[in-house]
């Protein structure tokens, strides 16, 4: 389905789902907000990666919890669906932000509990390695993007997730990263642990032959 959208390139990923605060400061982006609350519309969020903006989200603005005497204000926002950046306009007709046609992106909501499950367990070994474990709070139940920034990625590797139009697909791609890295904290660890030995009196039993 296509739409016109006003836009607000960042150089940050945004996923359905997800809740993201925004300080809006910019005369064009305290434009853009408030236009969106007088016309009650959404605006997209086009991340701004390898220099372009291709692929973004369309996020609805929940609340604003703060207006400044200048017209600066604090927002929440939350992601609702993928778009593809048909026809990229700054500024877009007479306003002073940015704006254009988007192609909203058909999702596939299919789910694997199996791999839910491998999604948790690979998720919480590599919080335990970090030892975030209890801060970062997840069972088999916890939506993707409620953790999805906490998993190592970069940032071109979150962009491809946001591009793929499956839940399945994406987190068959951070399992994929979790079986990588894992084994180099492991390593990493290994080598910390030698380094704290090195120079200290070892008990070692004797070999016998």
């Amino acid at each position: 389905m296509e739409k016109e959208l006003p836009l607000f390139p960042l150089n940050l990923i945004v996923f359905p789902g997800e809740s993201l605060n925004l300080h809006i400061f910019e005369p064009r982006y305290k434009q853009l907000i408030n236009d969106c609350l007088q016309m009650r519309t959404n605006f997209g969020i086009p991340s701004y990666v390898n220099n372009s903006v291709e692929y973004g989200t369309v996020v609805e603005i929940v609340e604003v919890t703060k207006l400044y005497p200048d017209g600066k204000m604090d927002i929440k926002t939350r992601g609702i669906e993928i778009f593809k950046v048909l026809d990229f306009q700054n500024p877009w007709k007479d306003r002073l932000y940015a704006g254009g046609d988007v192609m909203v992106m058909a999702e596939d909501e299919k789910e694997d509990p199996e791999l839910n499950l491998r999604l948790h367990d690979l998720s919480q070994e590599l919080f335990s390695w970090l030892q975030v474990e209890q801060e970062i709070k997840i069972d088999y139940k916890t939506p993707l993007y409620d953790f999805i920034h906490k998993l190592g990625l970069k940032i071109e590797e979150e962009y491809e997730l946001l591009k793929m139009c499956s839940d399945i697909e994406r987190k068959q791609y951070i399992i994929k990263h979790l079986k990588e890295i894992l084994p180099v904290l492991e390593r990493t660890e290994q080598a910390k642990e030698k380094i704290r030995m090195n120079g200290h009196f070892k008990n070692l039993d004797p070999l016998k032959f």
